[in-house]
């Protein structure tokens, strides 16, 4: 896998790829594509990490921090390998179960990567659930854009009150969204 664009274009991130399902590169070049007009300065939280490439990406593109989520020790070494790797700055690895993280007093986070790990029966209860804990955290900036990746044949899930679609597409058997949180 590769950084697509950005002080780091075209530099390979290495991982283990068991148990791990990282986001195509198509799929991060359209994500980035929309992300390009808030990525300046931004401060990211990348659940669900994996090999960190979506957090990665928007240190390349001039995000300011990445709080990247991990619960797999493997993972989590890998990822700071990378980091290291690239002389990231601005990069902090927290091995715990994102589900269980206290979000409260971090952040305030202006983009969120959510990409859980899915299964094909298309049950998005999980997503809603992550999106609600966010919202209620009070770790999201007024204004926060929020990734979601899913099974294709999965539903949008039910999102917080202020919180609506504003990008939509499948690739492969992948579907992702971009949501932006209305300022509140």
């Amino acid at each position: 896998m590769r950084i697509i664009a950005g002080r780091w274009k075209g530099r390979r991130i290495h991982f283990a790829t068991e148990g791990i399902r990282p986001t195509a590169d198509r799929v991060r070049e359209t994500l980035f594509n929309w992300l390009e007009p808030v990525i300046r300065d931004a401060c990211c939280l990348d659940m669900f990490a994996g090999t960190g490439a979506l957090g990665l990406e928007a240190l390349s593109r001039g995000a300011a921090r990445a709080v990247f989520v991990e619960q797999s020790r493997l993972a989590v070494s890998q990822l700071k390998d990378n980091i290291t790797a690239l002389g990231c700055e601005g990069a902090e690895v927290i091995k715990t179960d994102a589900r269980k993280l206290a979000y409260a007093g971090r952040g305030p986070f202006d983009i969120v990567f959510l990409d859980p790990p899915f299964d094909t029966s298309g049950d998005s209860a999980g997503l809603a659930k992550l999106c609600t804990l966010l919202e209620s955290a009070g770790c999201l900036s007024a204004g926060a854009h929020i990734y979601i990746e899913m099974a294709k044949q999965a539903g949008l899930p039910l999102f917080p009150a202020g919180w609506d679609v504003i990008r939509e597409r499948t690739a492969g058997q992948v579907r992702y969204a971009l949501v932006h949180r209305q300022s509140v």
